[in-house]
């Protein structure tokens, strides 16, 4: 039955968000323990992650065939196929984040890691709450990621600000400050996909675009 390849679909999806949380959790827990071990393990996870985006297109693909599904259903499964696409973006991003902390973890800290754990933390719980809204039909949970994307740009910013400081007054920090901007822009990057996830949900829940506050 349709409604069975739906679902598993989306149980699909529930173990691809887990990995790519556990992705982006170990390239922050590497950096703040300065465990380069950690921080391999992902290389090895991205090649699980990328099996996940694959399987899901092929299983999206073969459902449409098979049932040409219409209205809702369609909707729901080429959701699932852009959410794929979008974690598959954000798995990128989470091996970007170990390999600038991997060189990172073998410097002199420039200073206490502050603001970054908190952006991870949002960052992360973005992306559990984005795909939850989906899988549970909640617009306002959807909602709520879309704010939260709002603090994530303004810890973002406190850090590049503070790292721009650190690079004026000691010309020295120049390197390990600019990839640990590029730490915080890749967490800004994967809280982005997590945001349009929570976009393509409002508009199959309640069939409103909330992209660049157009509503159709």
């Amino acid at each position: 039955m349709l409604s069975n390849r739906i679902d598993e679909l989306k149980k699909s999806l529930v173990e691809y968000t887990s990995h790519i949380e556990n992705m982006i959790s170990l390239s922050i827990k590497g950096l703040l323990k300065k465990n380069g071990d950690v921080l391999d393990r992902i290389l090895d996870m991205e090649d699980a992650a990328n099996r996940y985006e694959m399987d899901i297109e092929d299983d999206c693909i073969t459902i449409i065939a098979q049932f040409q599904p219409m209205a809702k259903d369609l909707r729901s499964i080429l959701t699932i196929l852009k959410m794929s696409n979008d974690l598959e973006r954000m798995g990128d991003h989470a091996v970007n984040l170990s390999q600038h902390s991997s060189y990172i973890i073998e410097k002199e800290q420039i200073k206490p890691f502050v603001d970054l754990p908190r952006m991870a933390d949002l960052t992360i719980n973005m992306v559990k709450n984005s795909i939850n809204s989906f899988l549970k039909e909640n617009a306002a949970l959807a909602e709520d990621v879309l704010k939260a994307d709002n603090a994530v740009d303004d810890l973002r910013d406190s850090i590049v600000r503070e790292l721009i400081a650190c690079m004026i007054d000691d010309s020295r920090t120049v390197e390990r400050a600019l990839r640990l901007i590029e730490i915080a822009r890749n967490l800004e990057r994967i809280a982005d996909l997590a945001t349009n996830i929570a976009e393509d949900t409002i508009y199959v829940v309640r069939g409103k675009n909330v992209k660049h506050n157009v509503d159709k």
